[in-house]
């Protein structure tokens, strides 16, 4: 996590050096690669826009909840936090395209966050495991308050992106718990399901 959020440091460094000659405030030259809704150019946003930050102060807001979401993430095993990542980004950057407003250019790893934040909440419910499910507990009281990010407040945050974000989380828990789903399913009545 550490790596990755270094990662994106270095993203909004370059992109300060390569604005330079804008005035303060105006958005950075990286960041006109952020998604654009509807727009057929916007597309390869929905890759780039999580490293993309639209100043420092954007960065800064992310970092923390990138790094302790993003290390819970990780501990149940760096192949499933890909994996629930790479459904969250994907999700997240299409919805986006699909309902941001037109003209607009989105950018920032909030929505990574927020899907995290779901994944996070829901993937114990999911898989029926108990320790996932006092985890996802102690994060909603914790983090849950983030949730009202999901609707619309300022025309400048793109609740779009944390909404779709938090539906990728919800769909990425779903996704990699079907292994547990299915030995449930498969257990002879009244038996304990071994688990690995």
């Amino acid at each position: 996590m550490l790596g990755f959020v270094g990662t994106l440091y270095v993203i909004e460094g370059v992109d300060m050096v390569l604005s330079s000659d804008r005035p303060v405030g105006a958005p950075g030259q990286l960041d006109a690669a952020g998604i654009e809704p509807r727009s057929a150019d916007g597309l390869d946003g929905i890759l780039w826009a999580p490293l993309l930050h639209g100043g420092w102060d954007h960065l800064i807001a992310n970092t923390l909840p990138l790094l302790i979401l993003g290390f819970f993430v990780l501990v149940s095993g760096l192949g499933r936090g890909i994996a629930a990542t790479a459904i969250i980004w994907v999700v997240a950057g299409v919805g986006t395209w699909l309902t941001g407003s037109a003209g607009s250019v989105h950018v920032g790893a909030s929505s990574i966050v927020f899907g995290w934040l779901t994944y996070l909440i829901c993937r114990g419910w999911f898989a029926r495991n108990t320790w996932q499910i006092v985890g996802g507990l102690g994060i909603f009281l914790f983090y849950g308050s983030m949730l009202w990010g999901v609707l619309p407040s300022d025309p400048r945050i793109s609740w779009q992106g944390h909404l779709f974000g938090a539906v990728g989380g919800v769909l990425a828990g779903w996704v990699l718990s079907s292994d547990e789903r299915r030995r449930r399913r498969e257990a002879p009545f009244g038996r304990a399901v071994p688990t690995r």
